[in-house]
Order: C-alpha cells, then structure tokens, then sequence
C-alpha cells in the first residue's frame, strides 16, 4: 500500500497519480478524511483514559454524593471510551480498505492507457521475407510442423488455450529458461524453485487481489491461489522479516509454472500459445534500498535486453504508460519482439519498479543507523513460454525449418536447425 504520510503530507501527488492511471482520485479525500477520524477518535479516547484513570484515584478517596457522582462520571467515561474506541476501530478498518484500493504512486510513467506508452528505442531489424521470396507463416504452423505444439490435444485433455509442448518444443522451452537462469545465477541471482500456491495474505499483499483478481485461478476448498508469477511467492518470501541489505540488493530468480485466467480475453490471440492458462516463466525478484530502486530498475532491464540478445530477435523497449500499469507498478518497461505474421510487436519481457508498495504490505524492512523502514521492490521476466512463439517466426526457413539462435544451442546440445518432422 501507500505510505500514509504520503498521503497526509502530499494529497496531491496521490491525486495526479490516480488522474494518470484512470483510477478515482476521491480516494484520496475518503482516505485523509477516514485517517483524520481516526485520529481524532485516538486523541479522544486517550484523553479520556487518562481522566478515567485519575477518576478512579478521586473515586477510591471520596464519600457520600460525592462519591455518588463520581461513580456516575466513571459510568459515562467508561462508555464514552468504548464509543471513542470502536470509531476509531471503525475509522482504521475503513482507512485500511481505502489504502489496498489506492494503487502504487506513479514515478515517472507517461499518462495515458494501453497506446499511450512511450517507446525508448528499438534494437534489430525485421526481416523483409518478401525479400527473400518466402510468405512467413505462424508460430502454430511451423510449430506443428516441427512436431513442437500440439494445441488440438490440449484442448481434448484441458480446454481451450491449453497445449501440450512435445520433441523440440520441449527442449526449446527448456532451454530458454536454462538460459534465464544461467545468466539470473551469473549476475548473482539465487535461484529458486517457487511454489505456485499462495494464500490469500499473501496473493493480496502483492497487490493481485483488486482490479486484476478475475485472472487469478482460486481453489476455494483450500483457500489457496494459483500464482500468475513467481513474482508472487518470493514477495512473501521475506514476509515479516528485517533485511541486512548493506551488501546490496537481495536478488532472487523464481522458476514456476503460472497459471492466468485470461478473463475478458475472448477473441484475443486464441491460435497458438501466444495468451494461454498454463506457462513457464523465470522472474527476476530484488529487495533493496529505496534509494537504488530506480538503478536497481535499470539494472534488470539491461538483464532482460541481455537476453533477447542471446535469442536474437528484434525488439522495442516500451515506458509503459500509467494507466497500463499495475496495481503495484509505479513503473514499468517492456521489451517487445517483432512478430512478423501479425506485423507487430509482442511482449516478452516486463521489469517493474514497485518501490515500497508491496514490502509495506508484506511488512519487509532494512535495518539503518537510523532504525527500520521497508525496503523497495523490484520484479522482471527473463524468459517465458511465449518466447518460443517469437524464435519460431523470426528464425524461420522456406523449407520450415528454424534456425536456432546462438544463445540457445548450448542448451540444445549444440542444434543449430529444428527440422520439420517428415
């Protein structure tokens, strides 16, 4: 959630941010006002504890109708500490809810929705298939055709945008995220394996319960969600704890399998595993200093470009505009490859910086000179399942054969082509 002193001391920077990402700015004054309310009822209802307690000296000395009416005085004092008490019970429960519906302040975000976005630069360039005499064709046909996507069987065993990955679709799933996490390791990540069910506690205080929570899958019986990222479960990781982070940052890699609902989807990318309910992903996860949040945010994008460069495909870096952010988000860059059937770019990676939004819900501080406070936190993708859709249609041949980029081939037991099964 938002820091409340944030929003007592500057209103109006919550306000503006609620402006850009779309979101009701009368939060803000439900918000202070509920905060005030609560305050007052404090104030009062330690004043008047404290008159309760120097009642009860008055009542112990005194006799006859003094004594009467003081025992009357005590009666009133006592319910109106109770009345003053359950306001400010009230006044912090509804403060508390009007804080989780507040998103993270943005820093930085251009304005706008989804294609208000700001592009930075672009790396690479398309291939002119025209040029070379040959029509490209999609992910699922050179897919099916290398034996690599099964998409007819996944929907008989699980429904739509289900899949299964069989031969090299496997292995190049693989690959890529033996990669993600050789260079994760490398730039000295610890490497996790993350469970892909949380609880409600914690799915909520990473910030996925409020206007996303239609895409999250929910086992009622348990009380328990399927992730849609290891983002999920290593925020929790360090749930409650204080952190020494003076050596730098702590750097987690999360593999998981995550699982989306897609709701609101219909229609949308149905042919082929570009938007589906099941995928891998590894996810980069740093804990630091507030400070070194935005460097910090740098650092896992340079990462990111590091490895589109290992798969070799042409790509933008998107500032992606406020209204397009998540919940948790106060910014966020996308890395998008050129997708050459739909002649445009699709998403691959994504790295936000959620500054102290989720550690204060989490309850995550550093320890200072100065005592405790919560600590930023960061997130990015260094590979997914999706991948396999962008190499397959860049890397293409006339004959459906796929060259595999040079990054990947060690991982691949040195293959340098995919060859169609005949």
């Amino acid at each position: 959630m938002i820091d409340i002193r944030l929003l007592r001391d500057n209103p109006d920077v919550v306000r503006a941010s609620q402006q850009a990402r779309g979101e009701d700015p009368t939060l803000v004054d439900a918000a202070l006002s509920a905060d005030a309310r609560r305050r007052s009822s404090l104030s009062q209802f330690e004043s008047l504890r404290a008159e309760q307690k120097s009642m009860g000296k008055q009542v112990a000395q005194a006799s006859g109708d003094e004594k009467t009416a003081l025992l009357t005085r005590t009666k009133a004092l006592a319910d109106e500490v109770k009345a003053h008490q359950a306001a400010a019970n009230d006044a912090e429960a509804e403060l508390d809810e009007l804080l989780y519906r507040i998103p993270n302040v943005v820093e930085g975000a251009p304005a706008g929705g989804e294609a208000d976005f700001v592009t930075l630069k672009h790396v690479g360039t398309p291939r002119d298939f025209a040029a070379e005499g040959f029509e490209p064709r999609d992910h699922l046909a050179i897919g099916e055709g290398l034996g690599a996507i099964d998409t007819t069987r996944g929907a008989k065993v699980s429904g739509s945008r289900f899949y299964f990955l069989t031969g090299v679709g496997a292995r190049l799933e693989l690959a890529i995220l033996n990669a993600a996490m050789d260079q994760a390791v490398q730039a000295g990540f610890t490497p996790m394996i993350t469970p892909t069910l949380v609880t409600p506690d914690t799915m909520r205080g990473t910030g996925f319960l409020g206007a996303h929570a239609d895409e999250i899958y929910r086992l009622e019986r348990d009380d328990l969600y399927l992730v849609g990222t290891s983002e999920v479960a290593l925020a929790g990781y360090h749930g409650d704890e204080i952190l020494d982070l003076s050596a730098g940052p702590k750097r987690y890699a999360g593999w998981s399998a995550c699982y989306r609902r897609e709701a609101g989807s219909h229609g949308k990318d149905v042919r082929g595993i570009i938007r589906v309910h099941q995928f891998q992903k590894v996810e980069m996860f740093s804990y630091c200093a507030v400070e070194d949040a935005a460097a910090e945010h740098e650092r896992l994008l340079a990462w990111e470009e590091a490895m589109m460069a290992k798969v070799e495909l042409p790509y933008r870096v998107i500032d992606t505009a406020a209204g397009d952010l998540g919940t948790s988000a106060a910014r966020k860059f996308d890395c998008e490859a050129w997708l050459p059937t739909q002649e445009r770019y699709l998403e691959l990676t994504s790295t936000s910086n959620c500054t102290t939004f989720q550690a204060r819900r989490m309850n995550v501080r550093e320890r200072t000179e100065d005592g405790t406070r919560t600590v930023a936190t960061l997130n990015g993708t260094l590979g997914t399942t999706r991948w396999i859709v962008a190499i397959l249609e860049n890397h293409q041949q006339p004959d459906g054969s796929v060259r595999v980029p040079e990054g990947l081939r060690p991982y691949l037991g040195g293959l340098e082509v995919l060859e169609p099964v005949r």
